[in-house]
This record gives C-alpha cells, structure tokens and sequence, in this order.
C-alpha cells in the first residue's frame, strides 16, 4: 500500500564474505608493503624416444619457447623440456603445439613425468620481484649451471597440523642447507607451489642445478636428516635427472 515502509527499510546492506586476498606479499620496501598478484609458472616434461636431442633446442626457440632441453641421465633416449612464463596460458598457446610438431612429434610423452608449479613468497622477502621472477630465471637458465634434478614432494598432513612456529623452525632447518649448498656454489634451488596444479597431488615442486651433478646429489642426501624430511613429508618423487643441451635466452 502507498506510504507503507518497506520492510527492510533503514537497516544496512548486509554484506557478503570478503574475497580472499591472494596476492604475494614481500617485506617492506622503502617503507612500502610489497605485493604482486604475479608469479612465474614453470613446466617440466619428459619424454622418450629420442635419439638425438640436439634439434629440440632450436625448435622450440623458433617457436617462441623460453626453457630448456635436458638428456636424461637414466635414459639413453630419454629428453626433458622445462618452459617457463608468467602467463599460464602461454603453455596451451604456445608450448603444447610446439610439443607436437617437429621433432617432438615421434617422441612418446611419460606420463609418470610431468611437474606443474608456480614461484611464491614467504612474506618478509626484501626485493619481491627478485624472488618471485628474476633469481628462478637465473637460476634455470645458467648455462654454467647445466645439471639438474627435478622432483615433487607431498607434505603429511599431521605437518600442517603443526604450529606456526614449529613449522618455522622446521623450514628453517631444511633452508639452512639450501642456502650454505648455495653460497659454495654448489647445488642452486627452484621451489614451486603447484597445489591443485598436480595430476598427482602433490604439493611442491623442487629443481636443484649446479655445474657438476653429485653436489645435487650431496644436497638431496643432506637433507633426508632434517625433521621435514624424515618425519613430515608423504610422498617424494620421482626424480628426473639430466644436463641441458639447450638453453634459451633469459627473456
């Protein structure tokens, strides 16, 4: 009826759940918080079937590809192919078809090979960018560094389970030794997120490179000791092990 109050006149909107915020965030920078809703993805491939690896290189570069080409160490005709970008679709566009024409095209993908994961921040990193592009492209990309181990690894969840703090100092363990592998120039680390991104399930991928292979291995050795090693992770592997016989241009 006319002149009557709506019913709901007077009271607030009601307001829906706030989106979460997924950004990656870095320490501060002169004096501002840091933060990008950009990462960099990175694919690992592997196949068989391939007697000479040396024309994979120049195909994929002709086709746009920035990556690598690895010979496998536990297969004499056995490739891999790393592709990064920060663009996910540019691994539908550009490098799914350049994966089945050329060379590639009788090479026979393995299934039980095939990574997925994005670079991510901790939260207190001095220089985001750094962290979250430039220093895995280095590190991917050094042909002084053309060994590599490539391997994924599922947490437990009695891990997440863990305090905040407990976690912390369990990282930190295993960090440690990352970083005094990296300072001697021994074994560089790539670590990726590719929660939901893995056919398996898995929760990180991980690529160790150096110029000589048994500090990767030394490296992976280490670090069975530490507490998220021997007691918090689920599953571990399977590793690919290779040298680059191509590598393209940091772009």
């Amino acid at each position: 009826m006319a002149g009557d109050a709506h019913p709901h006149a007077g009271r607030p909107a009601r307001r829906g759940p706030e989106a979460p915020d997924i950004s990656e965030k870095g320490g501060l920078r002169d004096g501002q918080p840091q933060r990008s809703d950009a990462r960099l993805f990175m694919q690992v491939l592997a196949f068989g079937g391939c007697a000479d690896a040396r024309p994979l290189g120049p195909h994929l570069a002709a086709a746009g590809v920035v990556g690598s080409v690895y010979e496998d160490l536990n297969d004499p005709r056995g490739v891999a192919v790393l592709a990064l970008s920060r663009d996910p679709a540019y691994f539908l566009d550009t490098l799914r078809p350049a994966l089945s024409a050329g060379p590639f095209a009788a090479l026979a993908p393995k299934p039980g090979f095939r990574l997925f994961g994005r670079t991510y921040a901790l939260g207190y990193e001095p220089d985001l960018d750094e962290v979250l592009f430039h220093r895995p492209t280095r590190t991917v990309l050094n042909p002084e560094w053309p060994w590599a181990v490539w391997y994924p690894l599922r947490r437990s969840g009695s891990f997440a389970q863990l305090p905040p703090e407990e976690q912390r100092v369990i990282l930190a363990e295993h960090g440690a030794i990352g970083m005094a592998f990296g300072a001697a120039d021994l074994a560089h680390d790539i670590r990726l997120a590719c929660h939901g991104l893995d056919v398996d399930d898995n929760d990180f991928v991980v690529g160790l490179v150096g110029k000589d292979l048994y500090p990767l291995s030394a490296v992976v050795q280490a670090m069975r000791k530490t507490r998220q090693t021997s007691l918090y992770l689920d599953r571990l592997g399977p590793f690919f092990t290779g040298r680059a016989v191509w590598q393209s241009a940091q772009a």
